[in-house]
């Protein structure tokens, strides 16, 4: 039998609330022909949008995990031969590539430093040279290694050249002031299991209006069901979703939702300022060197792993003698980088605390 009983640290999923839990228990009804169904429904987009920064109109809750919204933006907006511009500074923003392929686009991938946030000025560069792209792709805070970017100027400046503009805000946003109408941003995508602290299993999108025209006056289909973000534009108003929406999961988030907005979303964004400051500062008091040299997260910590530790075993030294579980990373990082995730419920000084006297309890071992 899984039964976890450690504190988890992770840089997502996060820690859930007992609330929360309680209500992914209740019973769902039927959410294919309930009409109260469809009210809670949209009262979830109205609630979600205010976090978002967008109209409820343009809210979209999908099954699956945040890499669903990933694929359905692809999918949706890729025609064959389109130009689509890849910016990024880490695993997730290069990961665009592949997904815009599968779907017949040609990429330019604009690569900057891993270490440091986007340069704004070396992207003005680049578009005065070639800015003919029907969209682009940028991750708002690239997890595995925890860099934040600055979303709002530089979405500013993609749709000033008429770019459309993608943005995987996944483990940022909650945790970091957002504003998709504000900013310009075409689809944003963020996923139940960061800040929203919900369990995994649902990717929320903000679709603009000028995303949904890209997606309605394609010259071909959309070489996809289940990532076809057209079957979800009028959805609430003619009562009839793709498929069976994950009710259980959806009044859970609806709970997640409400704890966001009891706490206030600019008191929940500087608790995790806060919190975030707090662990980078805790880290390096311990002789330990953060792998970032700017564009730090609020919601994620990233750290050279000790000598003499592979991650792995500093990962399971945590886990099995502390019941502390924190992240590794991916890719090229995978060998050298420690996360501690402070998102949502985790995103506590006491947390942080815990982690950081079990850190020291290894290293002075």
């Amino acid at each position: 039998m899984y039964n976890p009983d450690y504190l988890m640290m992770t840089a997502g999923p996060t820690m859930v609330r007992e609330n929360v839990m309680k209500k992914r228990s209740i019973f769902f009804g039927n959410p294919d022909i309930d009409d109260d169904f469809f009210k809670f429904y949209d009262e979830l987009r109205e609630k979600t949008a205010k976090i978002f920064g967008c109209s409820k109109s343009n809210m979209i809750f999908l099954s699956g995990e945040g890499m669903v919204g990933l694929d359905s933006a692809c999918a949706s907006l890729t025609e064959k031969g389109d130009r689509v511009l890849i910016i990024e500074n880490g695993l997730f923003g290069s990961g665009f590539a592949d997904l815009v392929k599968l779907y017949g686009g040609e990429t330019a991938t604009f690569h900057f430093d891993t270490k440091n946030k986007i340069d704004l000025e070396k992207l003005k560069d680049l578009l005065e040279i070639d800015s003919d792209f029907k969209f682009a792709t940028v991750v708002h805070c690239d997890t595995p290694t925890g860099v934040l970017n600055d979303i709002e100027p530089i979405c500013k400046l993609l749709k000033s050249k008429g770019i459309l503009t993608v943005v995987d805000t996944v483990a940022a946003i909650g945790g970091e002031f957002f504003n998709a109408e504000k900013y310009g941003v075409d689809i944003a995508l963020g996923g139940s299991q960061k800040v929203f602290s919900a369990p995994p299993g649902l990717t929320i999108l903000s679709v603009s209006d000028d995303a949904w025209k890209a997606i309605e006056n394609r010259k071909t289909s959309i070489p996809s069901f289940y990532c076809n973000l057209s079957y979800w534009k009028n959805c609430v108003e003619e009562k009839l979703f793709p498929y069976t929406m994950p009710a259980s999961d959806l009044i859970a988030f609806d709970q997640a939702i409400d704890n966001i907005l009891e706490e206030g979303i600019e008191n929940v964004v500087a608790r995790h300022h806060k919190v975030a400051k707090y662990c980078r500062n805790k880290v390096q008091e311990l002789g330990l060197k953060l792998y970032l040299e700017d564009g730090f997260s609020p919601t994620v910590t990233s750290f050279y792993v000790p000598e003499n530790f592979t991650t792995k075993e500093f990962i399971k030294e945590l886990k099995e003698k502390h019941k502390i579980l924190i992240s590794g990373s991916f890719g090229e990082y995978s060998d050298y980088i420690l996360r501690i995730g402070h998102m949502g419920e985790s995103a506590k000084i006491e947390y942080i605390d815990q982690v950081i006297l079990a850190i020291k309890d290894i290293l002075n071992k």
